[in-house]
C-alpha cells in the first residue's frame, strides 16, 4: 500500500492507495439544458520549467462564457485522469469529476503533474523536484486559462497534496484566479502529517522516519538512509520534503482573498476530519461541508479499512453524489 502524500515517483510508503469516483444523472437542467453533454480536447501549457500535458472539458449546449475548475491532482505519480500505473490505481477520478461538472454546465482542466504521463519538465529527475514547482506550475495553468476568452470564471480546486499546491497558487494569482476549493486537504505541517501516518509501522522503521525528518525540518538532508528507510525518504526526495514542510497550511489560507470552499469527508482514512476543522478555524469566512461517509477517493464508504480501500480501484462505482452538489452550488454562487 502507499501513504497518499508522497511526491510522484515515491515508491512504497505505507498503508493507503488511492482514488476514483463516478457520478451520473445530476444537473439536469444545467443552464437550460437537458442532460448537456461535453466535449474533450487536449491541452498544452508550457511554464518556465515544464510542458504541461491535459484535458479540456466543456459543456456542450450552453452559451456564452462559462466558469472553468482547474483540477488539481493528489499526492503521487497520479495523471490527469485520476490513475497510477505504479500505484496500481485505475480510478478516472478526476475524468469522470470533468464529465459531472459539465452536467454543471461548468468547465474543467486536468493535467498530469510534470514527471507524470505526458508531462515534462527539466531532466524529470525526482532529486530536482521541489514544491514550489507544483505551484508555479499551477499558477502557469491559471494565467493560461484566464487568456482565454470562453471562460468567465476560474476556480481552482486541489485534491489533498493539491489542496495545498492550489491554495499557494490562489493567492498568488489574485486577479487571475476567483475562488478556491480545497477537497481532503491537510491542515498541519507536512512532517507533522507525515509522522501521523508512520505510526502504523514497525517502530524501528517509524522512529527513524522521524529522527530524519527531524532533520529536514532543519533544513539538513540525511545522505546515509538505511535500506529500511530508503522507500519511505530516501536521499533524492529529501530537498523535496524540506521545501514541503516549511508550508503551515493554516497561515497560508488566510492569504487567500476571494471565496472559498473546503470539503472534508468523515470515512477519509489519509486525511482525517481535523485538518478540515483546522482550516476552516484559520478562515472563518470560508464555507465548510463535512460529507459523511466520503473517503479520500470521493466514494460513499465504511470506515472499515479494508473495505474502504477495496473502492480505490471499482471505477464503476459512482462519486458521493454530494461532493458534486457542493462545487456546483459554490461555482454558481459566485458573484
Amino acid at each position: 500500500m502507499f501513504l497518499p502524500f508522497i511526491p510522484h515517483k515515491m515508491n512504497r510508503i505505507c498503508c493507503f492507495v488511492l482514488a476514483v469516483f463516478l457520478i451520473s444523472g445530476l444537473f439536469a437542467q444545467a443552464q437550460g439544458q437537458a442532460n448537456p453533454s461535453s466535449t474533450e480536447t487536449p491541452f498544452a501549457v508550457k511554464t518556465l520549467s515544464a510542458s504541461l500535458s491535459g484535458t479540456l472539458t466543456i459543456p456542450d449546449g450552453v452559451s456564452g462564457k462559462v466558469p472553468v475548475v482547474l483540477i488539481i491532482s493528489g499526492t503521487g505519480p497520479i495523471d490527469r485522469n485520476g490513475n497510477s500505473e505504479k500505484l496500481r490505481i485505475s480510478s478516472n477520478a478526476y475524468k469522470l469529476l470533468a464529465g459531472d461538472l459539465a452536467k454543471g454546465g461548468i468547465a474543467s482542466f486536468r493535467y498530469d503533474k510534470r514527471m507524470v504521463g505526458q508531462s515534462h519538465a527539466g531532466g524529470d529527475k525526482e532529486d530536482n523536484l521541489r514544491f514550489d514547482d507544483y505551484v508555479d506550475d499551477a499558477i502557469g495553468v491559471i494565467n493560461s486559462l484566464k487568456e482565454d476568452k470562453r471562460f468567465s470564471k476560474i476556480i481552482v480546486l486541489g485534491h489533498a497534496e493539491g489542496a495545498l499546491v492550489g491554495m499557494l497558487a490562489a493567492a498568488d494569482t489574485e486577479d487571475a484566479s476567483n475562488a478556491y476549493i480545497s477537497i481532503d486537504g491537510v491542515g498541519r505541517h507536512a512532517d507533522v502529517y507525515l509522522k501521523e501516518q508512520m505510526k502504523s509501522q514497525a517502530a524501528y522503521i517509524s522512529d527513524g522516519f522521524n529522527k530524519i525528518m527531524d532533520s529536514l525540518r532543519v533544513g539538513s538532508v540525511q545522505k546515509k538512509v538505511d535500506i529500511s528507510l530508503y522507500q519511505y525518504i530516501r536521499p533524492n526526495i529529501q530537498n523535496y520534503l524540506i521545501s514541503w514542510i516549511r508550508f503551515d497550511p493554516t497561515d497560508e489560507i488566510r492569504n487567500v482573498k476571494k471565496p472559498i470552499l473546503i470539503i472534508q469527508g468523515t470515512s477519509d482514512l489519509q486525511i482525517p476530519v481535523i485538518d478540515g476543522d483546522k482550516l476552516k478555524r484559520s478562515k472563518s469566512s470560508a464555507t465548510y461541508t463535512v460529507l459523511r461517509g466520503m473517503n479520500y477517493v470521493f466514494r460513499d464508504a465504511p470506515v472499515d479499512k479494508e473495505k474502504n480501500l477495496a473502492t480505490y480501484n471499482q471505477p464503476e462505482l459512482p462519486l458521493k453524489p454530494e461532493l458534486v452538489t457542493a462545487i456546483v452550488d459554490f461555482v454558481k454562487g459566485l458573484k
